[in-house]
């Protein structure tokens, strides 16, 4: 009978004590830690838009060329019999210089035999002019009271011999002529860009010599788009205007020889009168006086075909917010921190853009908060922190300093901490970067509540480090 007892209620008491036994563990069981994200913030820094006046700059290149440029070539033929030490590529000149001699010989022959038949028609002359006076008197000594004809008068032949001793006379100031020119000397002080011939070539008319180059001023053509040419004022050349439009602008060059950079400084004095078909720019030119000459700074002369970087001064914009040009987003807008710092994004229209700028004049405020710091993934309304200044910075962190040793102060020597964190209180100890503080406290804060000790009241948690992806475990 006690067996089969055993056999129906047996089972049923091992269900029973099981039933029990996990009744008791689901009733004991520790209570879960609930997760609380934190919201990410970045930590953003500001800049309060004011309005504020800005000079535009044009920026321009062009080559570096001589302001007058010519061809020597030779009047007369001959053989070159001697050049100036100058006469080389680079060298200088001064104006009325003897660049190049050519054989006078037979110029030299040439003006004698001038001069001889011009001595000739001059007696030609005085005695046609003797025989003329003659006539005229035998023909009053004869009681004609007639006009005399011209034959008898001979005024054909006086006039024939005034053409033959003009003629001659001509010919000797040409044969005088051929003489000078077989002394080549410079029209102008310059330099020599090209040679081309030396002692002993024959020469002719219409062959180079050389090519030459003044050395006053030197000039470059500037290039200004449409865009740039409505932020600039040049003076407009008319027809019927009595004087020449007046430049008063400055332009910065900036020259590159090897590693170093030379700056120059020139002048606009004429804009050309037609846009280049195939770019749509117009050229300013500008001059730069005596660029050859030497110089305070020590600049080595400025030479022909050097590339130059130009800057020059624009319009002034008044009452304009300027926004470093890194901050304009996908090219369209920029971002402002409302009052509840908050992301706005805001689309504006650069008045005036260069490599470093943008000028806006419409769609900002005076006073609004632009972000400075580039924040991945920026969605309108996303929270930010404010970066505080330096000075806020250094005062917070040694408030969190402070703080930080007071729970240093309160919590037990016998805390068995981990060794990441012995490391870190350490160093933070001996000095090192205070502004860890606030993010050492809350690491702190956090490993105590997940091993179950109290944190003394009065201490600040702290603030997580923004790098730092951890969750804070708190208890529902």
């Amino acid at each position: 009978m006690f067996l089969k007892f055993l056999r129906y209620f047996l089972p049923i008491a091992i269900l029973a004590c099981c039933g029990y036994f996990t009744w008791y563990l689901l009733s004991v069981r520790p209570e879960p830690s609930k997760w609380n994200r934190q919201p990410f913030e970045p930590e953003v820094d500001v800049s309060t838009l004011k309005l504020q006046d800005y000079q535009i700059v044009l920026r321009s290149q062009g080559i570096i060329e001589a302001r007058t440029q010519s061809a020597l070539i030779p009047e007369v033929r001959g053989r070159i019999l001697s050049v100036s030490p100058s006469f080389r590529p680079g060298g200088f000149f001064e104006k009325g210089e003897l660049l190049v001699e050519i054989d006078p010989s037979d110029y030299e022959t040439d003006l004698v035999v001038a001069d001889a038949a011009l001595a000739q028609m001059e007696l030609r002359y005085a005695e046609e002019k003797v025989r003329a006076e003659r006539a005229e008197l035998d023909w009053k000594r004869l009681g004609n009271e007639d006009e005399a004809p011209e034959l008898v008068l001979r005024l054909p032949q006086m006039r024939q011999a005034e053409a033959n001793l003009a003629s001659a006379q001509a010919r000797v100031k040409t044969a005088q002529l051929n003489l000078e020119r077989t002394k080549i000397v410079a029209p102008y002080a310059g330099r020599i860009l090209e040679k081309n011939v030396d002692v002993g070539q024959y020469v002719s008319p219409g062959n180079k010599l050389a090519t030459i180059y003044a050395i006053d001023f030197a000039e470059i053509r500037l290039p200004l788009s449409e865009a740039q040419l409505g932020f600039i004022d040049l003076p407009e050349s008319y027809r019927d205007s009595e004087e020449d439009p007046k430049f008063n602008k400055d332009v910065q060059l900036r020259v590159k020889m090897g590693e170093q950079q030379y700056d120059w400084t020139g002048q606009l004095v004429r804009a050309e009168g037609a846009f280049d078909q195939r770019s749509r720019q117009l050229y300013v030119v500008a001059q730069i006086p005596d660029p050859y000459g030497s110089n305070a700074e020590g600049r080595p002369p400025l030479k022909v075909g050097s590339f130059a970087i130009a800057h020059i001064p624009g319009n002034l914009l008044q009452d304009v917010f300027v926004i470093p040009r890194r901050l304009l987003r996908e090219s369209s807008y920029v971002i402002i921190i409302d009052g509840e710092d908050r992301l706005v994004r805001r689309h504006v229209t650069p008045l005036w853009s260069d490599e470093e700028n943008i000028v806006v004049r419409d769609q900002l405020q005076e006073g609004e908060r632009l972000c400075l710091t580039p924040v991945k993934y920026a969605t309108s309304g996303m929270k930010v922190r404010i970066k505080p200044s330096p000075e806020e910075a250094k005062a917070n962190a040694e408030r969190a300093y402070q703080n930080f040793k007071k729970l240093i102060e309160e919590l037990p020597d016998t805390l068995d901490l981990p060794i990441h964190l012995k490391i870190q209180i350490e160093s933070l100890l001996a000095g090192n970067d205070i502004h860890q503080s606030s993010a050492l406290t809350a690491e702190l804060v956090r490993w105590a509540k997940q091993n179950g000790y109290t944190i003394p009241r009065g201490i600040d948690r702290g603030t997580r480090d923004l790098k730092d992806k951890t969750r804070v475990p708190t208890k529902s």
